[in-house]
């Protein structure tokens, strides 16, 4: 993983491999995920087609001192995406639940600095 920052906020240059629990097959992915904190929240947009085609996923809002949740669920056509990021020593944990008709997967993500 790689970070850059600008005016825009901080961006997560990600690669790596992905197992479907429907397939059971590794698939290649690389993503992009700008992070933007404002006073209240920490918007999440997905940049894997460039900034221009950014797509705004959800605000994370203040839960519990150390957690964060999606403020409403993202719709991605009947799909929906719903996060909770939780600080940990050294970082932050991002857990992403997908449902819907297409996909019904669960995501864990570890940044540690």
């Amino acid at each position: 993983m790689a970070v850059s920052v600008d005016a825009d906020g901080l961006r997560f240059h990600e690669s790596g491999q992905f197992t479907p629990a429907a397939t059971g097959t590794a698939l290649s992915f690389r993503n992009v995920y700008r992070w933007v904190v404002h006073d209240d929240r920490i918007a999440l947009w997905h940049e894997r087609f460039g900034c221009e085609a950014a797509v705004w996923l959800f605000d994370l809002v203040a839960a519990a001192p150390d957690k964060l949740i999606a403020a409403e669920r993202h719709l991605c056509g009947e799909d929906r995406y719903d996060a909770r990021l939780r600080l940990v020593e050294h970082g932050f944990e991002l857990g992403w639940s997908i449902t819907g008709p297409r996909k019904d997967e669960k995501l864990a993500y570890r940044y540690l600095f």
